[in-house]
């Protein structure tokens, strides 16, 4: 994101293949999350960068569940609170879904607008906010309910509660693709990879699985 923000990613010209239209509508869709709407309605998603290794839409498609969630402004929150509470084989209530998605929103509202010093641990997250807005106005906005959760919350939260987490879009959304009415769905982001891995000082995380779809929404795979 830093090198799209700045002008100096590096691509690598092939010879076209399946992939090559699939890239360039990857980084359409990442441009186009950037730019779209006012400053009050955002949602982010990302590719990664040349230097970070082979990029995730490069994997194969995948075929979950989806788990429908309210669209009421907290679709991303509302997401990632389900999936964290599937992963450890909970079951939220409609009242605790929303409590528990407001307190995801009020965390990264701690993490990024109440201390200097913690924000700093959440550089990339804070180029991701200040694109298109000053870091003040952004902190008006997350104070309010209803606030669009995307990129910069999902890099926060990632580290913040050690959960990998996964951002999916549907494949028959993947223009380039050969199958483009397929009922799969395309990784486009990943955040916080690394605590699926197991250490001696921890055990592993399971991801938790987000669908982007329609321009605007976020819905949780299983």
């Amino acid at each position: 994101m830093r090198e799209l923000a700045d002008g100096t990613a590096a691509f690598e010209f092939r010879r076209p293949t399946q992939e090559v239209p699939l890239f360039n509508f990857l980084v359409s869709t990442s441009m186009s999350f950037l730019k779209r709407g006012s400053a009050s309605q955002k949602c982010f998603a990302r590719i990664n960068s040349p230097q970070t290794g082979t990029p995730p839409y490069a994997s194969k498609i995948e075929h979950y569940a989806i788990h429908r969630v309210k669209g009421d402004g907290r679709c991303m929150f509302r997401a990632l609170a389900l999936g964290m509470a599937f992963n450890d084989e909970r079951r939220l209530s409609p009242i605790d879904e929303q409590k528990q998605a407001d307190n995801l929103r009020i965390a990264v509202e701690g993490a990024l607008c109440s201390n200097e010093s913690h924000r700093q641990k959440y550089e990339e997250a804070l180029i991701a906010i200040t694109i298109d807005e000053s870091l003040n106005q952004y902190c008006r906005r997350i104070r309010y309910p209803d606030f669009w959760g995307g990129e910069s919350e999902l890099l926060v939260l990632s580290r913040l509660y050690q959960q990998p987490v996964i951002v999916y879009i549907p494949e028959h959304e993947m223009r380039g693709l050969r199958n483009s009415w397929g009922s799969g769905f395309v990784p486009i982001a990943e955040y916080g990879l690394e605590y699926t891995k197991i250490t001696k000082d921890k055990a592993a995380f399971k991801p938790v699985r987000l669908l982007y779809s329609g321009g605007n929404h976020y819905d949780l795979l299983i």
